[in-house]
């Protein structure tokens, strides 16, 4: 393989297609672990979707021989302060989607980031001492939805596009 910025963040668009197409066919599938099947390509895609964005900073921050070009993390350079003195519209933008929450890069970024919490239960109040230690819960509250295959496939069309788009803008120059 090529050892140019760009092959790193076409490979991760690659790896997050081809689980996404595993998490199709484990939506499809009758076999008694589908269910875990599709939270693994689910969580592979989401894995490699952001490597695909820490690759594109990679190939931003070479282009400008930015300090910062080999960060182990997406966020690293997705810090206003990379841009202190220098005019970066590529990184400047990624910043402003990063920041802003409704956007599908944020909205990337903290279900990457929610990848790594521990599930937490909820928690209340005892109030009264007399209630019993065993308490019932109501199945039939609403549980935060999974990510759907839709939704990361957009995630992934919106990186190839923004890729795309700087990859233009910086050969141009």
């Amino acid at each position: 393989m090529a050892q140019e910025l760009y092959t790193r963040t076409n490979q991760k668009l690659f790896f997050a297609g081809l689980a996404l197409e595993s998490m199709a066919k484990a939506e499809q599938s009758q076999a008694m672990n589908a269910q875990g099947l599709v939270q693994a390509e689910r969580e592979a895609a989401q894995f490699h979707l952001y490597g695909a964005l820490l690759g594109l900073c990679h190939e931003i921050a070479g282009f400008y021989r930015l300090p910062q070009a080999g960060a182990a993390r997406a966020e690293q350079l997705l810090d206003a302060e990379v841009l202190a003195g220098m005019a970066i519209p590529e990184l400047a933008e990624l910043i402003e989607l990063a920041d802003s929450r409704q956007t599908w890069l944020a909205q990337m970024l903290t279900a990457y980031a929610d990848l790594f919490r521990p599930p937490v239960a909820k928690k209340t109040a005892k109030t009264d001492v007399t209630q019993p230690l065993i308490q019932a819960i109501n199945l039939d509250e609403p549980e935060q939805p999974a990510l759907s295959r839709a939704e990361l496939e957009q995630w992934r069309s919106n990186l190839k596009d923004l890729a795309r788009r700087f990859r233009d803008a910086l050969s141009e120059c």
